[in-house]
């Protein structure tokens, strides 16, 4: 009887350990199967929230990490320079660039994308993307007018829709964000004078001045001025009024008929390691496709995409609207000068 006792007893201590070093191999194999078999870092003007948002959602689906570096605009040239300029025997630590058009079109100009093409981003109007396939467009923010439904009702259908009748239209409290804190913001003002030129730009907006309750300090404010009743109409991003909107405020946007400012966000690859190029390009296509855009919808940014064979692009009541199409490459010191100007001249003390 001892002998089976002790047999049994074998037996079950051999079942027993082949039983966990099965499960130590299949614990030592998971984070393996879990590990992204390639990394990119991304250089972005975006902010933080964003990229998190857009690098947790590749990943997931594509076994790819995107190490997101968020930096100001001039801080992500001086990096590039670094990268590419100061010591031509460092490999840039830098794979994509995803930023406003400005920083693209800097960094194209000196060389630092390498063009690509693909059937995906072959659809991307010219308007969208440099000519030479350097960067391409991946969605935008155009600037609207934001009016509160209640007051829509009383003033019996004449609606303000170009920029020339915003100026002259009387009994109206106006938000817009100041132009000295917010790059889209000042951008209106940019595209306003190359699109109008200064002295039309700067006679429409001290007949707004007067108008404006408060010059706000986020993007956000006009539009929840706008939703609140607080003024009647808001200059604003329409990103920021589709989440309004999406959140139960009762307003209506409203497209300048003569065109409007946007701010154009793009992707530009900027690797030395042949190996990452594909990679890169496969992340740069799909910034342009639906999957990025319903990422971004779920958790509250509402950007226009500039794929118009996406069902995003489809459903955008926008998508038509008329925009400037004179660009302006204005200096950092002209860009200066216009917003010391609009401060001393309307914002302070009135046109002279």
């Amino acid at each position: 009887m001892q002998r089976y006792t002790i047999l049994l007893l074998t037996s079950f201590l051999m079942i027993l350990s082949a039983i966990a070093g099965s499960a130590l191999l299949a614990g030592a194999d998971q984070p393996k199967n879990n590990i992204p078999h390639q990394q990119l870092t991304v250089y972005t003007t975006l902010p933080p929230e964003h990229a998190a948002i857009i690098s947790e959602a590749y990943e997931e689906t594509n076994n790819v990490r995107l190490n997101f570096v968020p930096l100001a605009p001039h801080e992500l040239m001086q990096r590039l320079k670094n990268d590419f300029v100061s010591d031509p025997t460092v490999i840039t630590t830098s794979d994509v660039v995803l930023a406003d058009t400005s920083v693209l079109n800097e960094a194209a100009n000196m060389n630092f994308f390498k063009p690509y093409l693909s059937e995906i981003n072959d659809a991307v109007k010219p308007t969208f993307k440099q000519e030479n396939g350097s960067w391409t467009g991946v969605w935008y923010d155009p600037i609207i007018f934001c009016i509160n439904r209640d007051y829509l009702n009383t003033i019996n259908g004449d609606i303000p829709n170009s920029w020339i009748e915003l100026a002259n239209y009387k009994d109206v409290r106006l938000g817009i964000t100041d132009f000295l804190a917010a790059e889209a913001s000042a951008n209106l003002m940019f595209q306003m004078i190359g699109q109008f030129g200064d002295v039309e730009t700067y006679k429409i907006l001290s007949e707004i001045h007067p108008k404006v309750i408060q010059y706000a300090k986020y993007l956000s404010n006009p539009v929840r001025q706008a939703g609140m009743g607080e003024v009647d109409i808001s200059i604003a991003v329409e990103s920021e009024a589709l989440r309004y909107m999406q959140n139960g405020y009762p307003l209506k946007i409203i497209y300048p008929t003569e065109g409007t400012a946007y701010l154009l966000t793009g992707v530009g690859i900027s690797t030395v390691d042949e190996s990452k190029i594909k990679s890169a390009e496969q992340f740069a296509d799909w910034l342009l496709s639906d999957d990025a855009q319903r990422v971004l919808q779920a958790n509250g940014f509402y950007f226009l995409p500039t794929n118009p064979q996406t069902l995003a692009h489809k459903k955008f009541a926008g998508k038509n609207l008329t925009l400037f199409d004179h660009r302006q490459n204005f200096t950092p010191e002209q860009k200066y000068q216009f917003l010391d100007r609009w401060v001393k001249q309307i914002r302070l003390g009135g046109v002279q």
